[in-house]
């Protein structure tokens, strides 16, 4: 679970983006903070396009944003499943989408490689200062996913392997499985930080590129033996249907990963701040894990119903 004093953070992110709104007067700790408003062009106010990255858990938030600004009346366009970090914030950038879900220490990695922050307030922070001017940050929920590395437990137990730190010594080829894009990053769980943070030699490392975001062929392939370790995220139920066993992370290669909302500051106004940091201040990890469940379990429900349930649920539609 997120550090409790995230919603301080949030606040100092405001701050260093743009003016704030109203002091909320509510007692709650996790009550949604002072955001940051519109910079008064005339973007603000007009339709909304939310957009997703490629995995099932970016597309249910994104219809948790989407459907909370359609109850309050904003007309939404929707981009889901639109690619990895590299392909939608370039969509953000050139204007094509105004809003998508982020993951906070991941977002700090691409706009700061050389960030050092491992807490939760502090990447929060770094975050704000570190991020483009033309973006900003609505508060940080408590739900949080993580990359995070994984093996069978029965590699575990015949290679004494239980943390990232114990890597080096595999004496093999360690064959990885996970994102395309982790072949690339130099920041995060990418391949380049196993090596600079753990000193898993490259050499030794063989990586298998599966486009389905920590999915259902992630999971397949860790259980079927073909690779010995996977990157999935860690709100991802097979983890434990499969006796999985996620590598502990002692040097903090991963960072905390709270759900922040990204967006254009052109098309921010107090309206859309009010309705998705609503979202925020109630999204916790476990409704993440029970969305997820839904998706990928037998139920296989779609993104936008997952969406519409949980809203009702929290009595914001």
């Amino acid at each position: 679970m997120a550090n409790q004093s995230l919603p301080r953070r949030s606040l100092l992110a405001g701050l260093t983006l743009a003016p704030l709104l109203g002091a909320c007067s509510s007692s709650d700790p996790f009550a949604s903070n002072p955001a940051a408003t519109g910079s008064g062009t005339s973007g603000a106010g007009g339709p909304v396009t939310v957009g997703s990255a490629n995995f099932p858990e970016s597309e249910i938030i994104g219809e948790l944003y989407a459907q909370a600004l359609e109850a309050k009346g904003r007309t939404v366009q929707r981009r889901m499943q639109i690619g990895a970090r590299e392909v939608y914030l370039s969509a953000l950038a050139e204007g094509s989408i105004d809003l998508i879900a982020e993951y906070t220490g991941n977002l700090l990695g691409y706009y700061d490689k050389s960030a050092t922050p491992t807490g939760a307030d502090e990447v929060a922070e770094a975050l704000a200062a570190a991020l483009p001017a033309e973006f900003a940050l609505l508060d940080i929920a408590q739900a949080e996913d993580k990359d995070s590395y994984n093996v069978t437990a029965e590699f575990s137990t015949k290679h004494g392997i239980t943390s990232l730190a114990d890597l080096a010594g595999y004496p093999g080829t360690l064959r990885i499985g996970g994102n395309p894009e982790l072949a690339q990053r130099d920041y995060g769980p990418g391949l380049v930080g196993l090596t600079r943070v753990y000193g898993v030699p490259a050499e030794r490392m063989a990586f298998t590129p599966i486009s389905d975001g920590g999915g259902p062929l992630t999971i397949r392939a860790l259980a079927k033996g073909d690779v010995d370790l996977a990157n999935i995220f860690s709100t991802t139920p097979a983890i434990k249907e499969q006796g999985f066993v996620t590598l502990e992370d002692p040097k903090h290669l991963i960072t905390p990963q709270n759900v922040v909302p990204l967006v254009a500051k052109a098309k921010l106004d107090d309206d859309l701040a009010s309705a998705i940091n609503a979202v925020q201040r109630v999204l916790t990890t476990d409704d993440l894990l029970a969305m997820n469940g839904r998706n990928a379990g037998d139920e296989k429900a779609q993104p936008r119903q997952i969406a519409a349930d949980w809203l009702k649920s929290k009595g914001l539609v």
